[in-house]
């Protein structure tokens, strides 16, 4: 009995050890299959993302909610400014004070200039417009969703003004 005992555990060590070993060569195997595995896709990443760069330019703004007029409608301070012969002219035509008569007529009457409803909602309103001279004016304007510019022809009549939308551009 005391023989079988020893041959019992060394039995159990040896069936131990070739399982382990067993073990091993799988995860080992198994992780080269994963390895291969992620160098095709680290070969694939760059053409993915030359793709998705290339729809980057076609995506609209992911929040159009918070609409501000782009770079082109921040205009410069030095655009609409009325130059004195401008304002003489227009003083001339009835106007006291030219550019906030022209302002305040326009504000009063953009329900029926702007040339497109407001969406989802919206109420389209003149956001910013500059009187150019004495006879046309820049304005932009948005609902909160969409927006575009107008370019307006006006003509002043005994202090009477008539708003006149030449041309639209829609963002």
């Amino acid at each position: 009995m005391k023989a079988i005992l020893p041959w019992i555990l060394m039995a159990v060590f040896l069936f131990l050890a070739i399982h382990f070993y067993w073990q091993k060569n799988e995860a080992e195997s198994r992780l080269a299959i994963a390895d291969r595995q992620v160098g095709e896709i680290d070969s694939e990443l760059p053409q993915q993302a030359e793709a998705a760069d290339s729809l980057n330019d076609m995506m609209l703004p992911p929040d159009t909610m918070k609409l501000v007029p782009p770079g082109g409608a921040a205009f410069v301070d030095e655009l609409g400014s009325l130059s004195e012969s401008d304002i003489q002219r227009l003083k001339g035509k009835g106007l006291q004070n030219p550019e906030t008569d022209l302002m305040n007529d326009l504000n009063r009457k953009q329900s029926r200039l702007i040339p497109a409803e407001g969406s989802l909602g919206g109420t389209m309103a003149i956001r910013d417009s500059r009187i150019l001279n004495d006879r046309y004016a820049l304005a932009y304007y948005e609902d909160g969703h969409t927006g575009g510019y107008m370019l307006l022809k006006y003509t002043v009549n005994n202090g009477n003004i008539n708003w006149t939308v030449i041309d639209n551009s829609k963002l």
